[in-house]
């Protein structure tokens, strides 16, 4: 019998379990995992950009964990001497309609609390001698990482504490008992008191095992990405953004530089005909078929339409995709975009057709799950595992004063 147990080993999974541990160091706490390793799927395929909460809205947990996970993010990396680079966000507007946005942005990060910095179009390009545009807003406090490093050093952190992972786990059923939850695996279950889920793309499945009905269903996106060959490795200083059109719930395809020291371009956003489908040729009928059988997301893409089929038709031509990066970095060609492993994000999708744009957790009486953790997650990740031990402290009986967010919560039981 254990005291927890956290299902996924990605960053927010990991962090939850290293905070378990750190609030019940006497306690016997299990993560299991399907993949061989941690960082598997969405933490080790995203761009690596520790964010600043450019985008959210006031008030939202978006914009509240983000700007305390870009401080405890930088912080745990100088604890380990994880390697990263402040190197700050410009947001680039290259026409009329994208200045009077970024107006609208300049007002929501100050609204977060954010240092930020409008320059004109010279001092864009003082800045940045190969990027074009009427104007932009720095943030300085964007930088990059590499996320795997640190769900790998989450992991280690957990296992000093007494903490056991499972690799090669894979939860393949769960039964909620009045004093338990019984854990099937395909390779043994497991028994525990309290169960914790961060399924990511599995995570709508997860609590159908449980037993309920979420409300939602996953949806994934693929985000397809581009490598500069190396002679670009110093054509941008900072992390460069268009500014987003807030119809659209993605934000563009931008020009990220790696902890590595490469560039890579992209995301786009393409619907995925598998949920962990990284290759356009990966497609799963009975993935493809809970999509398609669903009414919600039936829903979002007849609303999105037009924008989807767009992006689709980038996806397969290349110079489409060009066309939107070179609207503010001209000088990059075809045959500069190298092939780049692709990442897909696990979206929310209510019953109702709405793409569910916030955290959402789904509790029952023992078991607080993870619904859906979008951009900025990663970023975001030590307190969102503060929040989840919360959580658990009230189904074990405690309380914890300096925890009083407001989280869309179901309750279940």
């Amino acid at each position: 019998m254990y005291d927890f147990v956290i299902i996924g080993g990605g960053i927010v999974g990991m962090s939850t379990a290293m905070q378990l541990a750190d609030r019940y160091p006497d306690t016997r706490i299990l993560l299991v995992e399907k993949e061989k390793g941690p960082a598997y799927h969405q933490t080790g395929h995203n761009s690596g950009v520790i964010h600043a909460g450019v985008y959210y809205t006031p008030g939202s947990l978006k914009a509240k964990f983000c700007l305390e996970g870009n401080i405890a993010t930088k912080r745990f990396c100088d604890e380990h001497g994880i390697k990263y680079d402040e190197c700050g966000k410009l947001l680039v507007a290259t026409n009329e309609l994208e200045m009077e946005r970024m107006r609208a942005l300049w007002e929501r990060t100050a609204a977060n609390g954010l240092e930020r910095h409008w320059l004109s179009a010279g001092e864009l390009r003082e800045r940045e001698p190969n990027i074009v545009g009427l104007g932009g807003i720095f943030v300085p406090s964007s930088g990059i990482v590499s996320y795997a490093q640190v769900t790998a050093q989450m992991a280690k952190e957990f296992q000093k504490k007494g903490g056991i992972i499972e690799y090669d786990t894979e939860v393949v059923g769960l039964a909620e008992l009045p004093d338990s939850i019984v854990i099937q695996t395909n390779r043994e279950t497991y028994t525990t008191k309290y169960l914790v889920s961060c399924s990511g793309l599995m995570a709508d499945r997860v609590v159908r095992m449980l037993g309920v009905e979420p409300g939602f269903t996953i949806c994934p996106f693929r985000g397809e990405y581009y490598l500069l060959p190396p002679e670009h490795n110093r054509i941008v200083n900072h992390l460069i953004y268009p500014i987003p059109d807030p119809s659209m719930p993605f934000l563009g395809v931008h020009l990220t530089r790696m902890i590595d020291g490469t560039v890579t371009v992209g995301p786009n956003a393409v619907l995925a005909m598998k949920r962990e489908g990284y290759k356009k040729s990966d497609v799963s009928l009975i993935d493809l078929a809970g999509m398609l059988s669903h009414k919600g997301i039936r829903k979002v893409l007849r609303d999105n339409l037009r924008p989807g089929l767009q992006e689709m038709k980038n996806s397969i031509f290349k110079g489409g995709y060009l066309k939107t990066v070179q609207k503010y970095c001209p000088s990059l060609s075809k045959e500069d975009l190298k092939p780049y492993p692709a990442g897909v994000r696990a979206q929310a999708v209510s019953n109702e057709g709405k793409l569910i744009d916030d955290f959402l957790f789904v509790n029952t009486a023992r078991s607080v799950n993870v619904c859906n953790a979008p951009s900025p997650a990663a970023t975001s990740a030590i307190p969102i595992g503060a929040y989840i031990v919360s959580k658990v402290g009230e189904q074990v009986g405690e309380t914890f004063e300096n925890i009083s967010v407001q989280v869309p919560t179901v309750k279940v039981g």
